[in-house]
């Protein structure tokens, strides 16, 4: 895949760590043409205004504005934004109400690598 082909996505989590190991896929297997990085939902909503990312991947619990909240401000400004859910395998009945608000996909932490890949491959196509 060509660097013009290869999105432009914002990781969104408020564990710098998290934000690098996802950050470290998304470039390593290729995935990504520019990463941007936000540690909370507020910020977020201020980095896809200002960068206009591609995908946004969206931690669902974080400090100042939880990530269904930022979603909720995402979809407002851009209704047709791809944004995939991060979440904690407990969480999954949120990522449900997520996906209600617009969000296309999900992902789950620990991250399977392929599985990454995958999901990323199925909203990168979609419309």
């Amino acid at each position: 895949m060509s660097t013009a082909q290869k999105p432009r996505i914002l990781v969104v989590d408020d564990a710098s760590f998290l934000r690098t190991v996802l950050k470290d896929i998304l470039i390593n297997q290729g995935i990504a043409s520019e990463v941007y990085e936000a540690g909370d939902g507020m910020m977020a909503v201020d980095s896809y205004k200002k960068f206009k990312p591609d995908i946004v991947t969206m931690d669902v619990n974080m400090p100042k504005m939880d990530g269904v909240q930022a979603l909720r401000e995402i979809m407002k400004i851009d209704p047709k934004a791809k944004v995939i859910m991060v979440t904690a395998v407990e969480q999954k009945y949120i990522v449900q109400d997520a996906m209600k608000l617009g969000a296309r996909d999900y992902v789950v932490k620990p991250f399977d690598r392929s599985n990454v890949g995958l999901v990323f491959g199925k909203v990168m196509r979609s419309r």
